[in-house]
């Protein structure tokens, strides 16, 4: 059973997870292969869904859905309605900023203990 995942992540200097997913214009795509390990294997560019306050919902369907084969989304800030609309397309949403590599840490475990949950 192969339980790799692809997880997005709005980063402006590919260091920290520190963009707000309406105002992110690129996303890092890793690749999280079964045994916990993970590699950057792209980068994705969107055009930002927020302007000043307001936001285009055609532009939040369409930036998501570049994003349908991902699993979870890192994002140091997400709106509901933008949260909301990841999860209809089975993408979860996480407001985690922290480097990276942490942050992607975090996610696998949190993965780990859904999976544990899952069989029992």
């Amino acid at each position: 059973m192969d339980n790799s995942y692809k997880i997005a992540v709005a980063s402006s200097d590919g260091i920290v997870v520190n963009q707000h997913f309406g105002h992110a214009d690129q996303f890092l795509i890793f690749d999280v292969m079964g045994d916990g390990s993970f590699r950057f294997i792209e980068t994705r560019t969107v055009e930002p869904v927020c302007s000043y306050g307001d936001h285009d919902d055609r532009k939040l369907i369409e930036n998501l859905q570049k994003f349908q084969d991902c699993k979870y989304l890192l994002v140091s800030k997400i709106g509901t309605g933008a949260s909301t609309q990841a999860e209809r397309l089975g993408i979860t949403p996480m407001a985690l900023p922290d480097m990276i590599e942490e942050s992607i840490r975090k996610v696998i475990s949190f993965e780990q203990i859904q999976n544990l949950l899952e069989r029992n």
